[in-house]
Order: C-alpha cells, then sequence, then structure tokens
C-alpha cells in the first residue's frame, strides 16, 4: 500500500501546476473574459440595492418565501414580468487577490489531496503510468468540474460558462493526473 506521505511530492507539484495553470488561463489566455456582463443602468441598480442596504448573502428575484406561493397570481405576474435573477452580494471594498488567489491554491491541494487518497488505496507501488493516470485524472476532474453544471440547471448561469469550467477543469485534472502517473511510487529495489 501507498501511503500518503510518499505522495507529498505529487500533491504539492500538482496543486502548484494547476495554480499557475490556472493564472495562464485566466491572466493571459483571458478565455473568461466575456463571462459576465454589465447592466446598462449599473449605477441606478447600485443605488436601489445601496438603500436596501443589504448584508452580504446569496438573493433571488422575485424572492419566493414558500413554494405554495407560486401557485398565486401575485407571484406568478412577478416571474413573468421579470427580471428574474440570483445575486450574491459581498461586502464592500476593493477585491483583494491575495486572499481568494491562498484559498484557490488551498483547494487545488485539497483536490490534490483527495486524488492522493483515492489513489493510494487503488495502486500499489509500481503501478504503470496509465491506470494512475485514469483514475487520477477521473477524480481530480470530479473535484474540479463535476459540480459545475448545478449552477446552470438551478441558478440560471449560462451553459457557456459551465462548459469553459468543465474545460477548465479538464485541463487541471489531466495535469494532476499527469504529475501523479509521472511521480508514483515504484517499487523498492
Amino acid at each position: 500500500m501507498v501511503s500518503l506521505a510518499q505522495l507529498w511530492v505529487p500533491i504539492l507539484l500538482s496543486a502548484i501546476l494547476v495554480f499557475v495553470a490556472s493564472s495562464i488561463i485566466h491572466m493571459l489566455i483571458q478565455w473568461h473574459k466575456g463571462d459576465y456582463k454589465g447592466l446598462q443602468n449599473e449605477d441606478e441598480v447600485r443605488a436601489a440595492i445601496r438603500k436596501g442596504n443589504p448584508p452580504p448573502a446569496m438573493y433571488v428575484l422575485p424572492f419566493c418565501s414558500d413554494m405554495k406561493k407560486m401557485g398565486e397570481p401575485e407571484m406568478q405576474k412577478k416571474y413573468a414580468e421579470g427580471p428574474n435573477a440570483v445575486l450574491t452580494i459581498i461586502k464592500p471594498g476593493l477585491p483583494s487577490m491575495g486572499p481568494m488567489l491562498g484559498k484557490w491554491f488551498l483547494y487545488n491541494l485539497f483536490i490534490s489531496l483527495v486524488v492522493a487518497c483515492l489513489a493510494a488505496r487503488v495502486f500499489p507501488p509500481g503501478t504503470e503510468y496509465l491506470p494512475v493516470f485514469k483514475v487520477a485524472g477521473i477524480a481530480a476532474w470530479l473535484g474540479y468540474a463535476g459540480a459545475t453544471p448545478s449552477g446552470s440547471i438551478w441558478m440560471g448561469r449560462p451553459w457557456s460558462i459551465t462548459i469553459k469550467d468543465m474545460v477548465d477543469g479538464l485541463i487541471y485534472a489531466g495535469m494532476t493526473a499527469g504529475t501523479f502517473g509521472w511521480l508514483w511510487p515504484k517499487l523498492a529495489a
């Protein structure tokens, strides 16, 4: 059996590689740049939200506190008139990239650790590259991309964004899988 201590190098290296790849995707290639749009009346919308002073949370427009009310004409009218939205309010202030990047790296480490836990239980030392690559890749892809469709299914997130995120996850999974396959512990001589 392979111990997690034997896998600390692929855990750390795969997390670093994914972090670098995501930086390239988002800062150099910028294929997510057009994912979000601005409102034509942004200042008015911002003023209306500020007036209500909502604390940071997720909000739904129109809000229906009880599913039984969905059948009421007033609620149906609100949905028919629109706008219908899922809105995330975050605390005011300039976004601080440092803490967000730190959390992203910790998430990369977490995914790599989960991949290591699975692969260590499945494969003995000396396993060839391809079997490790396949299992590690599937596990990593599920970690990076498996839940992204739920945002499109339940929250109306555009499928084009979800598909891009799933492709990102495939790239990250390939890097993770390649690292584990390459650095999988060899048989003791």
